[in-house]
């Protein structure tokens, strides 16, 4: 028998030339990838610019809550805010890398507001997604999402150590989640994970501001739509449902282990005032005037887009030709945006100032929302359709505008002006001192007409209207920096800084007389961060014994070494005093 083997017969299968299409989809999307990449990069450099000057918390008594709520959750000392806002703890978690990595109050702050400007950045993607879901093309979404992203709500506030930082990013991210969860044709795990996030993120918005509350109602409403109607499997609710009430959970828990660190003494009972106003006439006149008031300022400070958006969702949310689960979220919207606006119109105290007649923070988290649906009609719909938005748009600022006129009336002159409330209307009024209601709301009506006007160029309308509105966004937010953010930190640099103690660092107990000002307590816990810090109050008790630093109250005209009840014992001395609009106070050391 021969050795050598019989030659075999290779079957080859023969090659195809390469898919110039598929190849091209590659390098269409790896360049769509790196534009998101860039200009998410550019997004949060734009934050941290308008940020540089800021060092401490200004916007009191809210930052100082979250960044006090941060320290306590990684180890800190406690603060005592006793009798004021409660702030939540959902929203601090997200800064305690901050207190991990830095060692100084200043650099805590900053690496908190990096925090903020990474996730604020989020909007940019988030929007974009938005846009093509209404079916707006690929350049125009691109475009408008980096508008919608430098909104000055979402922008000027990211500068400050505020839920409103990243509630924006939250809520969209929720919504966009729920729209997936109820609508998209995917297999059941994706469902799935579609309906567990978004029901996570209600839970998270809950856990991180009292707003948040009014998202977990919406989300458990379209549970209970959902699963009522069979729109899903059972075992897709049933996960969703147990995200929700864990996480849920595990919020309430965390916020309840805050309250003796922070609120030792109690809170301010701001649900106490929502149940007196829903259970007497003046206070359904209250909620319901100040909530309209919360609306127009959405409307005028987004050149009467969000009015346009607003108007175009309520008619979606009754529309019997419109999709019922598109309704059902739609209704959810709108839920979203009355809720938050009455509820948190209900739940304030009577501050004697025009922003609680007037205020754009507390609807700022859905305004990116809103403003979207306005661009994408103004992108997409008919003649006849964008004059008939366009119109009730108008007519929505005007009738908000005169009921805002009508309840608060001379007092929109009368009350404390704070230009911290209105950045984006003290621009379009070009006045940082008063409050000008009809001044702005002609100043966003013209913007919406140019913004009609621009739509309708040929060819390069779209894209001059989003230069331009990006322009605008840009001088708000840059005008509201350099007029209210860094007047605000050199003033309270000013007034607060501890520097005239020497070894403050090894300063491990501090005192503070409850009589000094409330904004000037919380920043000198702000600047002695690592400080176990006691509040008494010195009119009836000395100091604590334990006390290395005494801050202590300076009434007028007597010197600061008779600032202590008494007599100061032996060894003490007077380490620092100032005198300021804010409060009078005198530092003592040992």
């Amino acid at each position: 028998m021969s050795t050598e083997a019989a030659p075999r017969t290779v079957a080859r299968t023969p090659v195809r030339p390469a898919d110039p299409g598929h190849g091209r989809a590659v390098v269409r999307r790896r360049r769509w990838g790196l534009a998101f990449l860039l200009a998410w990069l550019v997004q949060v450099a734009v934050r941290l610019w308008f940020d540089i000057g800021q060092i401490m918390p200004v916007a009191t008594p809210d930052e100082a809550g979250y960044l006090f709520a941060a320290r306590v959750l990684t180890g800190g000392p406690d603060a005592d805010m006793s009798y004021g806002t409660v702030y939540r703890g959902g929203y601090a978690l997200l800064l305690t890398p901050a207190f991990w990595i830095a060692d100084d109050p200043v650099s805590a702050y900053r690496v908190a507001l990096v925090i903020n400007a990474l996730i604020s950045a989020l909007m940019l993607p988030l929007a974009y997604v938005l846009l093509r879901r209404l079916q707006v093309t690929r350049r125009r979404a691109f475009l408008f999402a980096n508008v919608t992203a430098l909104l000055p709500g979402t922008v000027f506030y990211a500068g400050f150590a505020l839920t409103d930082a990243v509630l924006p990013v939250v809520v969209l991210a929720w919504l966009l989640l729920s729209h997936s969860w109820l609508t998209a044709k995917a297999s059941t795990a994706r469902v799935t994970a579609y309906a567990a996030g978004a029901a996570f993120l209600a839970a998270y918005a809950y856990a991180s501001h009292t707003r948040g509350v009014i998202v977990l109602i919406v989300h458990a409403g379209l549970l209970l739509v959902a699963a009522a109607l069979r729109w899903r499997p059972w075992r897709v609710t049933a996960a969703a449902a147990a995200t929700l009430a864990v996480a849920a959970g595990a919020g309430a828990l965390l916020n309840h282990w805050l309250l003796p660190h922070l609120y030792p003494g109690g809170d301010n009972d701001l649900s106490g005032n929502l149940i007196r106003r829903l259970t007497s006439g003046d206070g359904w006149g209250w909620m319901l005037s100040l909530g309209t008031g919360q609306v127009w300022y959405q409307a005028v400070s987004t050149g009467g887009l969000a009015a346009v958006g607003l108007v175009t969702v309520a008619v979606m949310a009754v529309r019997r030709d419109t999709n019922l689960r598109l309704r059902v979220l739609a209704l959810a919207v709108l839920a979203v945006v009355t809720g938050i606006a009455f509820a948190t119109s209900g739940a304030l105290p009577d501050e004697r100032r025009i922003g609680n007649y007037v205020y754009g923070r507390y609807l700022a988290c859905i305004t990116p929302v809103l403003f979207a649906v306005g661009a994408a009609v103004l992108l997409r719909a008919s003649r006849r359709t964008l004059l008939w938005a366009a119109g009730a748009a108008v007519a929505l600022t005007t009738v908000t505008a005169c009921i805002v006129q009508w309840y608060a009336g001379d007092r929109l002159s009368r009350y404390t002006f704070t230009p911290y409330d209105f950045p984006e209307t003290s621009f379009l009024t070009w006045d940082w001192q008063a409050f000008r209601l009809w001044h702005a709301t002609l100043a966003g009506l013209v913007l919406l007409g140019l913004a009609l006007i621009a739509t309708r160029l040929p060819r390069r309308g779209p894209a001059l209207l989003a230069g331009t509105l990006v322009t605008v966004n840009l001088v708000m937010i840059g005008t509201a920096t350099a007029r209210i953010a860094q007047p605000l930190v050199r003033d309270f640099s000013a007034y607060t800084e501890l520097t005239g103690v020497s070894d403050l660092r090894e300063r491990h107990d501090l005192a503070l007389d409850w009589n000094i000002p409330w904004p000037v307590r919380l920043s000198h816990y702000y600047w002695a961060w690592w400080s176990d810090a006691e509040v008494f109050d010195a009119r009836y008790h000395a100091p604590p014994a334990k006390a290395d630093l005494v801050i202590l109250s300076w009434p007028k005209d007597v010197p600061p070494e008779q600032t202590w009840r008494g007599g100061a014992p032996a060894g003490w001395k007077v380490a620092d005093t100032r005198r300021t609009i804010q409060g009078d106070w005198v530092a003592w050391t040992r």
